[in-house]
């Protein structure tokens, strides 16, 4: 599945997926062209929330986490502080969701990094039935076990 696929699909499933992310997101751009110095990069996607009064920037991934893809994202959430927040923003997100992450690798690539940037991991299928069974029955095990 290439990025723009995934993207897509987002877009195509754009309720859902902003019930998903939660109460007062604003979708305002896909691929926003952003220029910094002789450099043209694209943000995925770009939302406005009304709650935290902040822009969300989320780029999407195909792979697994590496410390390049927060260095992107850092970037573009810098010039967003720089160029797009209006009086009475607070200063925006990034969110970076990708095929998977290494918690050691991003507690460390995010360490020094002053913006607020999240990284998550996303699944484009659901486990199996067998698979949440045996979740849940761990699950349960632990709760019996801290009883």
């Amino acid at each position: 599945m290439a990025e723009s696929d995934l993207e897509a699909a987002l877009i195509e499933h754009m309720r859902e997926f902003l019930l998903e992310l939660g109460h007062g997101f604003c979708l305002e751009a896909q691929q926003k062209s952003i220029v910094i110095g002789k450099t043209r990069g694209f943000v995925d996607l770009v939302f406005y929330h009304r709650i935290l009064k902040c822009h969300v920037l989320a780029e999407l991934k195909i792979e697994p986490f590496t410390h390049e893809h927060l260095g992107q994202l850092n970037t573009y959430v810098t010039w967003y502080r720089e160029h797009m927040m209006s009086p009475g923003d607070n200063p925006p997100i990034g969110l970076l969701l990708c095929t998977d992450k290494d918690h050691a690798l991003v507690r460390y690539a995010t360490a020094s990094v002053d913006n607020k940037l999240f990284v998550s991991k996303y699944a484009v299928e659901l486990p199996s039935q067998k698979e949440l069974e045996t979740f849940l029955h761990a699950k349960h095990l632990e709760m019996l076990g801290k009883t």
